[in-house]
């Protein structure tokens, strides 16, 4: 089948433009909800009050109730004594006052007793003012005043706010409904596929249904994620006809909306109803199309995660958003600088997902894989940079905004390690959440090298590192030369084993390093800057075997994991990496080296409280089991400072 072709890309705000005035009459109508079901809906007329609050003249206090006029001329010299029931009335805090009285006495400024005719007394030796420790009557709201005005999100606060003017069954919008249909024959719904499925190929989890429900939820809707639709442009049209007469209000077209020859959505938009936009200047995102149908919202999303949830967000949301007269609470902003050279394509707007890290005052941002499939990317990200349409891209130290997607405060108590990947980082930042909530390691793989880079340059609290020197001792030659003039101190991590990774029962034979320049042999390699590929290219050297002969040399991973990952796809038949990449895929490993991986930290941050709060951690009883059952780790110096550079 012939591929299509985009009917027009066009730029956000105008497509956003033309989305939200194309249903700007549109209305869901109102409903009252009681008031225990109201949290999270959204106001649709003004909440005037039925009653007051207080209701009437209340005790603020526990005492005497009374009437101020009575109490003048009292003092410590010549105390007034009143009788109890008669001129006082005991009265606890929040009880109606008796008639008469206009103040409450504290207990504790009252002297109880006796009158000569035996009577209860209470004795003052200060006059009472008029209302004093009374909540009057209206003091918080007054009967027929509004209280919250139309387009108010209904929190915990707001209930309280209405159960005291009696507003007990708020007028509220309906919730928007929203049918998602998944669209693709190659999708099988999640709790009907098997690891054996996915490892061959057969079927693709459909979870971008979950994904877009919980984010229609998050802008006040009502989703429901309709059965899988094959790639058959009838069927489709049959699910987007039958939505579009039933109860949603929006329907989401999940794929089918790019330019490929199995693309069906913006035709079927076309057919049914009226396509306004297929095409939207934005990365990821850029197949969106929207439109109407049967007087239906409808948006062609595209099958990617990360595309599908920029398409959602921008406009889904911001539908679902309007028509309640609410908004999508803006997230916190700061500037960031990026922690290399940002590209980006010119006439794109590009959406750029970060970790981020406060160093030295300055905000680190540090790019995220940019692949529309990387859902990862999508749980990872501590914040979002937009790159404008018309720039080539942000350079590096040059400040960016970026849109928090993690609270302020979480950013602030994280510490940003960067430099090569281990497994042990991650249960590393795990058991230090747990054992200091608040704290987070945030880490960026970008080599040894990269990470002493980092340092140097003031982008990074700490780095991991595993560059073997020339003199056969790690780091410590890297740590000299890339890190003059900044004192810093090398902490032991592990020692961990490095050797190939290679596929159950070596099916290949691969016995060393020297088997890699067989032409049957297909190797995955680390970065440039990586302490593997460091020891990798040293090992070539020393066996006189040149890197053009490896077949797959400048085939790059930038994890261990996704080496082994590269392994067990077949897409590679060895690669160098630690045990445990390989045995936590169930690979075969062949040992060549002990490495030692040092956490390498300037001097300026050793005495962080953050920093001595995850070192701690790293020499805890629970991360040595933890990381020994990793496997193929030594833990003997895990926590020691092994070398002390003074710059």
């Amino acid at each position: 089948m012939p591929r299509k072709v985009y009917l027009k890309l066009t730029a956000l705000d105008e497509a956003r433009r033309l989305w939200l005035e194309g249903f700007s009459q549109y209305a869901l109508g109102a409903e009252e909800v009681p008031l225990h079901l109201a949290q999270g809906r959204t106001l649709a007329a003004p909440a005037e009050a039925r009653v007051s609050s207080p209701a009437f003249h209340g005790a603020a206090m526990d005492g005497a109730a009374l009437a101020a006029a009575d109490t003048f001329g009292a003092s410590e010299r010549r105390p007034l004594a009143l009788r109890v029931g008669e001129k006082a009335f005991w009265i606890n805090t929040g009880a109606p006052l008796p008639p008469g009285c206009d103040a409450v006495v504290m207990i504790e400024n009252l002297v109880p007793g006796r009158d000569a005719d035996g009577a209860e007394t209470v004795a003052l030796e200060k006059a009472a003012f008029p209302w004093q420790h009374v909540r009057k009557l209206g003091e918080d709201l007054v009967a027929t005043e509004i209280i919250l005005p139309a387009g108010t999100v209904l929190g915990a606060y707001e209930l309280g706010a209405l159960a005291a003017g009696g507003v007990l069954r708020p007028l509220v919008y309906k919730k928007p409904r929203v049918a998602v249909i998944p669209s693709g024959s190659e999708l099988k719904p999640l709790d009907e596929v098997t690891p054996g499925m996915l490892a061959a190929g057969a079927a693709l989890p459909e979870f971008n249904g979950l994904i877009l429900s919980a984010l229609a939820r998050d802008a006040g809707a009502e989703p429901t994620v309709l059965p899988i639709v094959p790639d058959e442009p009838e069927l489709i049209r049959e699910a987007v006809s039958a939505a579009t007469l039933g109860p949603y209000d929006l329907v989401v077209v999940n794929a089918g909306s790019s330019a490929g020859s199995r693309d069906f959505t913006p035709d079927t938009i076309a057919e049914l109803g009226e396509l306004w936009v297929h095409g939207v200047n934005i990365m990821p995102g850029k197949p969106t199309a929207l439109g109407r149908v049967n007087g239906k919202a409808v948006l062609g999303a595209p099958g990617y995660p990360v595309s599908a949830v920029i398409s959602f967000e921008e406009f889904g949301q911001t539908l679902l958003a309007r028509w309640q007269g609410r908004e999508i609470p803006p997230r916190p902003r700061d500037e960031a600088r990026p922690f290399q050279d940002l590209p980006s394509r010119p006439g794109t707007e590009d959406f750029l997902r970060v970790k981020l890290g406060r160093v030295d005052g300055r905000l680190i941002a540090v790019p995220l894989p940019r692949g529309a499939g990387t859902v990862s990317s999508l749980s990872r990200a501590d914040g979002l940079i937009r790159i404008p349409a018309p720039a080539e891209g942000l350079g590096a130290d040059r400040p960016a905004p970026v849109a928090f997607l993690r609270p302020p405060s979480q950013i602030d108590g994280a510490l940003l390690a960067v430099g090569s990947h281990d497994q042990t980082l991650d249960l590393l930042d795990s058991l230090w959440r747990r054992r200091d909530p608040g704290r987070r390691l945030t880490s960026a793989h970008v080599g040894s090298l990269g990470g002493l880079t980092a340092l140097a340059r003031g982008r990074a609290h700490l780095a991991g590192s595993h560059l073997l020197g020339p003199d056969g001792v790690y780091n410590r030659a890297a740590v000299a030369e890339t890190l003059a003039g900044t004192p810093a101190r090398l902490v032991r991590l592990a020692d961990r084993e490095q050797g190939l990774i290679l596929p159950p029962g070596n099916p290949r034979g691969v016995l060393g390093l020297a088997d890699l320049a067989r032409p049957d042999v297909t190797f995955i390699n680390r970065q440039r800057g990586s302490g593997t590929r460091v020891l990798f290219d040293r090992r070539l050297r020393q066996i006189g075997l040149e890197p053009a002969a490896v077949n797959g040399y400048e085939d790059e991973e930038y994890t261990h994991l996704a080496v082994a990952a590269a392994v067990l796809s077949g897409r590679a038949s060895a690669g160098l990496g630690a045990r445990a990449a390989a045995a936590a895929l169930g690979l075969d490993f062949l040992p060549l080296d002990r490495e030692e991986y040092d956490l390498v930290i300037p001097e300026r941050h050793w005495d962080d409280p953050r920093m001595q709060s995850l070192l701690e951690t790293v020499r805890s009883p629970e991360f040595h089991a933890a990381a020994a059952a990793l496997g193929g780790y030594g833990l003997t110096r895990t926590g020691q400072v092994v070398w002390t550079f003074e710059g």
